[in-house]
């Protein structure tokens, strides 16, 4: 039976009535982001509930005292409803926070910096924290790198700043893992006479009274590990490239009049250009050096710092080719966890070995053979997983040099043109952002329609010398 028409007009009306008054849905509850992002060897690094988007440090330091003292101001977005976040800080003493402006509360715990802001923080919304801070940055050591020191390295007259790879928050406070990058500006003041070499291009350097300050912008994603403030006495040159990348080059007096470090600049801006022939064009703005010889007896290595590496002492071409290879494999494309780490320096042993192959020295396939045959299968090299190779032996030479030789036989057995297809597209794929081994060998199967998981289980994932493959 239908429904008088009058009856159904108050029923609708009355509806409609209930659907006006009925409360809206709770919002979801603000919680605090993850203390860590769970990385293989890292997990306590990085910080859940937000993305950083740009660092912006305003420093001074002064090498008679060793206290660097200053602030930090992160421009962030929140990636939940954050009631509570933390920054990664290894020692200092903080004395101020801020979000948005106004006073918030904090703590300590560990190299945790636990920051409560006085209300939530909204999903997807940006925000800002400033952190006042100061002390002596402690430098970091142990079995990592080879049991040398690195981080905020202290010379003689300034600081060697090299990161990779839990170092960055020894000077300033940071979402510590490469997964969150981000442009920076650094400030750094330091007394008269010495100079503070960064990333980027140079945007200002002004002096006031007895100080100097430097004003560096990289405009490019950064991971936080490839920041660097490298301060001592330097002789600085500023040209471009042939394909005119702006280029700055910063030496030690100390190690002006070695050959390789007057050839550094030339190599720079020669593996700058050609590099980008061989594996899409060079990622950054700016390239360049330091070389810093005051720890020559300390330090043995160079990091690829984000378009300058630092060398702590005078290095050959074929080091320089290394350093700058890793702008696109490593500071371009980086690891999305530490475990990955072959994919920094396997790829830049490869870019040396194919370099000499093109510039009349031996082919890629004799170092690889070289490599292989002067190693016995008893030898501890061949015991490294390299595709996962455990955190304290995550600068082992295998993964440098297996890394390579996994390269070479992959363009053996896929041939050249698709082999150097697969390079150019990871580069293009991963432009800033972070990547996987599994991703790689997705690539490298899609581009040559090959299966090669046993392949690649071979070369990264066997703890024996290969005999096949």
């Amino acid at each position: 039976m239908a429904a008088p028409t009058r009856l159904l007009a108050a029923l609708g009306t009355a509806a409609a009535c209930l659907i006006a008054i009925a409360p809206p849905a709770a919002a979801a509850p603000y919680t605090p982001g993850a203390p860590g992002l769970g990385d293989s060897y890292f997990p306590e690094l990085g910080n859940g509930g937000y993305d950083v988007k740009h660092y912006d440090l305003d420093l001074a330091y002064d090498p008679a005292t060793d206290r660097l003292e200053g602030s930090a101001k992160i421009a962030a977005a929140a990636t939940q409803r954050l009631s509570r976040f933390n920054l990664d800080l290894h020692g200092m003493t903080v004395s101020e926070v801020r979000v948005n402006g106004a006073p918030a509360r904090f703590t300590r715990e560990a190299d945790e910096l636990v920051i409560t802001p006085r209300t939530g923080l909204k999903k997807n919304r940006p925000f800002t924290v400033s952190v006042k801070y100061g002390g002596v940055p402690q430098t970091r050591g142990g079995p990592i790198i080879f049991g040398l020191p690195y981080g905020w390295v202290h010379t003689d007259d300034g600081a060697v700043v090299v990161c990779e790879p839990n170092g960055a928050n020894t000077w300033y406070p940071a979402n510590d893992h490469p997964k969150d990058k981000a442009t920076f500006t650094v400030t750094m003041t330091v007394p008269k006479g010495l100079a503070a070499i960064g990333n980027g291009r140079l945007l200002a350097q002004r002096d006031r009274g007895d100080k100097t300050s430097f004003t560096w912008f990289e405009d490019r994603p950064m991971a936080t590990y490839l920041a660097t403030a490298t301060i001592g006495k330097f002789n600085v040159s500023t040209t471009r490239t042939r394909k005119g990348i702006w280029q700055l080059d910063a030496v030690d007096p100390d190690a002006a009049a070695h050959p390789d470090a007057i050839a550094t600049p030339a190599a720079t801006s020669q593996s700058t250009d050609e590099l980008a022939d061989v594996y899409g064009p060079y990622p950054f703005t700016t390239t360049g050096s330091i070389t810093d010889d005051n720890e020559a007896g300390r330090l043995g290595y160079a990091l690829e710092t984000q378009s300058r590496p630092v060398y702590t002492r005078p290095r050959n071409f074929t080091t320089v080719v290394h350093e700058i290879a890793h702008q696109w494999f490593g500071n371009s494309v980086s690891v999305r966890d530490w475990k990955h780490i072959w994919l920094n320096e396997g790829f830049a042993r490869f870019v040396q070995w194919y370099w000499d192959e093109t510039h009349g020295g031996i082919p890629a396939q004799q170092a690889f053979l070289n490599a292989y045959n002067s190693t016995p299968a008893d030898n501890v090299f061949w015991t490294y997983r390299i595709g996962d190779p455990t955190r304290d032996h995550m600068f082992q030479s295998a993964v440098y040099t297996r890394g390579g030789m996994t390269l070479q036989q992959l363009r053996v057995k896929i041939g050249d043109e698709k082999f150097f297809t697969v390079m150019r597209r990871w580069t293009a794929e991963h432009k800033y952002g972070t990547a996987t081994t599994d991703e790689f060998i997705d690539l490298a199967e899609k581009v040559s329609g090959q299966q090669l998981d046993s392949f690649f289980h071979t070369w990264l994932f066997t703890t024996t010398k290969p005999t096949t493959w």
